[in-house]
């Protein structure tokens, strides 16, 4: 094993005890803790939320990742399939996907009409604004990566016989959408990032670097002893407010 290897897992067991510990505090103050996950295919989010729930408490700890919605499912209110799946005092929720399909693939793929778009713009802020005042701290990672690693990545799917069920239908759309998709990512985060609930963009293509921000992230936001985490790489993790120039295209 290299040194290198040896220092990212030294590095991730320690912050997998300061996570437990900062859930501890969490658990034991009623907290919500709302965590979004959400970035191009192949991203890393899978990898990350693994590291982030290994030692989770079971109880405490859901992730949640809906499948297509029902007929039913799609006449009712938006966020309303959203809502039961949100923390209660103590709990950890995370979204591998969220709400914000309707920013990204439902645009892009036409699975949504572009007034439903608009209107979802319109109303993501207001939504979680009334979770934020009912005492949810929401935390919003978009996770990046450059089309040179995302080709790379998909394309060690289809050849990786144990990533069969990361293997999707519209994985070719990913590359051939590129441009589409940035269009919608950068909408989405210029008007969807607000005081209650901001995005912050992760840069993925090294996976291991990522994941450790990210939990660094996650802990110095939620706080306790989480504040004790060390600081963020800032040209890993930085705000979609100063994301100008540093997003890929």
């Amino acid at each position: 094993m290299s040194k290198k290897s040896d220092a990212y897992d030294d590095a991730l067991e320690q912050l997998q005890i300061l996570l437990v510990e900062t859930q501890a505090w969490t658990i034991d103050e009623g907290r919500k803790t709302l965590i979004v996950f959400e970035g191009r295919d192949s991203a890393g989010k899978d990898g990350a939320i693994k590291r982030i729930t290994e030692y989770a408490s079971p109880r405490q700890t859901r992730v949640v990742a809906l499948p297509k919605p029902t007929e039913r499912e799609t006449s009712q209110w938006y966020f309303q399939r959203y809502a039961p799946h949100l923390p209660a005092g103590g709990e950890t929720v995370i979204f591998n996907r969220s709400w914000y399909n309707r920013a990204g693939v439902e645009p892009v793929m036409g699975f949504c009409t572009p007034a439903q778009h608009e209107q979802f713009l319109r109303d993501a802020p207001r939504f979680e604004q009334m979770l934020a005042e009912n005492g949810v701290n929401i935390i919003k990672l978009w996770l990046d990566i450059s089309k040179k690693e995302q080709a790379k990545r998909l394309e060690e799917r289809v050849e990786d016989p144990l990533k069969r069920f990361k293997v999707s239908s519209l994985d070719s759309e990913a590359q051939s959408r590129w441009d589409a998709y940035s269009g919608a990512r950068d909408r989405m985060l210029d008007e969807t990032d607000h005081k209650a609930a901001p995005w912050m963009v992760v840069a993925t293509d090294d996976k291991k670097t990522a994941r450790l921000n990210i939990m660094r992230h996650i802990l110095r936001t939620i706080g306790g002893p989480g504040a004790r985490a060390d600081k963020p790489d800032g040209d890993v993790v930085f705000a979609a407010s100063k994301a100008s120039g540093r997003l890929f295209r």
